[in-house]
């Protein structure tokens, strides 16, 4: 899931939304493949949604199954709102945050970003995509990957910053502010679906 490199497209009409980019859906009746218009519409079940929910919540952040599971049982033991918990949790990660800044202009690029050292926090380098930021955390590029074109163009294309992150154009770098809050969270995504598949 984490590396998925078949058709995007067919993804996002599946779930309807711009998972991979920000191109608009094409809306159709029915579901995508060869037999889709075929297929009569039932009444999903309450799995069926469960399931679909936390596809989108892998789909979107780039998550494997065993890591996710991890995440689930890690924000168990904290005490607030599960499914709030567990979507701050995506959130914090190194990868999506580099994403936000608009370092690198998708999910999936940022992740290769880190992987390939090109990443630094609080001045070191962090090539572990799944790693949680705190507060206070500063996210930079390395020196010597600044003038990377895959790099500027993304900074150039970036349009908006959310309010939980705080980008210094000189120096080139962003700060994790704060853990956000779930209803500053874009991504939609019915988290409480997910905590109930998983407590089954």
């Amino acid at each position: 899931m984490a590396r998925y490199i078949g058709p995007k497209r067919k993804i996002e009409r599946k779930f309807g939304e711009p998972i991979f980019s920000n191109k608009p859906i094409e809306r159709k009746k029915y579901p995508p493949g060869q037999h889709g218009s075929s297929l009569k519409r039932r009444k999903n079940s309450d799995y069926f949604i469960q399931l679909f929910e936390k596809q989108k919540l892998k789909y979107i952040y780039g998550i494997l199954e065993k890591q996710l599971f991890k995440m689930f049982k890690k924000v168990l033991k904290k005490k607030g709102i599960t499914g709030e918990l567990l979507m701050q949790l995506c959130e914090s990660r190194l990868d999506n945050t580099v994403y936000r800044l608009g370092i690198g202009c998708s999910r999936a690029l940022s992740r290769q970003l880190v992987t390939h050292r090109h990443i630094t926090v609080n001045g070191k380098i962090v090539n572990i995509p799944s790693y949680i930021l705190e507060k206070g955390d500063v996210v930079g590029i390395k020196n010597k990957s600044s003038n990377f074109k895959v790099i500027k163009d993304s900074l150039k294309e970036k349009k908006f910053l959310v309010n939980w992150l705080s980008w210094d154009l000189k120096n080139m770098c962003g700060t994790f502010q704060n853990v956000p809050d779930r209803k500053d969270i874009p991504e939609n995504i019915k988290d409480h679906l997910i905590v109930e598949l998983y407590s089954k």
